[in-house]
């Protein structure tokens, strides 16, 4: 989807009842380490938590949140750090969503938070996210084994970073 009807914008108070549609769909909650059946006051304590250093863009669509990106800032001697979460609604991907956020919230990293590091954990079976990531400068540096219990089982996942050169 170019941005025929998307806008990127921070997240919310009044989004909490999107967001928790979004963490229940299948593929979202395949994929990251929620759990089924969020509630929408689940949603808002979970993003009320740590604000201070947590940043979050949303996906708009038809006036609904469809995806959101979330930045995790860590302090002290990893201060130059910043942990990377996406997640998409099942019924809008494939349309550039993620990487139209993801492309923000690096320039959010880049420049204006100075960030140099940005981490993330993947799942190893979720190849479209992997190859996103890849395309963004992300690279694996380990796995993670048997990081995540789902769907019956042991989930391995890629620890993946990206360096931002520096000037």
């Amino acid at each position: 989807m170019a941005d025929g009807g998307l806008t990127i914008r921070s997240l919310e108070p009044e989004d909490y009842a999107d967001w928790a549609v979004l963490r229940n769909c299948p593929y979202v909650q395949r994929n990251t380490l929620g759990l089924p059946c969020s509630s929408i006051s689940d949603a808002r304590r979970r993003l009320e938590e740590g604000k201070d250093s947590f940043r979050s863009l949303v996906a708009v669509v038809d006036g609904h949140v469809v995806a959101q990106v979330g930045l995790e800032l860590m302090r002290n001697r990893r201060s130059h750090v910043g942990l990377i979460g996406i997640m998409v609604h099942d019924d809008y991907t494939r349309r550039g969503i993620a990487s139209a956020l993801l492309a923000a919230m690096l320039d959010i990293a880049d420049n204006w938070l100075n960030l140099h590091r940005l981490e993330l954990q993947v799942y190893t079976d979720n190849e479209r996210a992997i190859n996103l990531y890849k395309k963004f400068g992300f690279e694996i540096e380990g796995t993670l084994r048997d990081y995540a219990y789902g769907d019956g089982h042991y989930l391995d996942a890629y620890e993946m970073a990206r360096l931002r050169p520096r000037p």
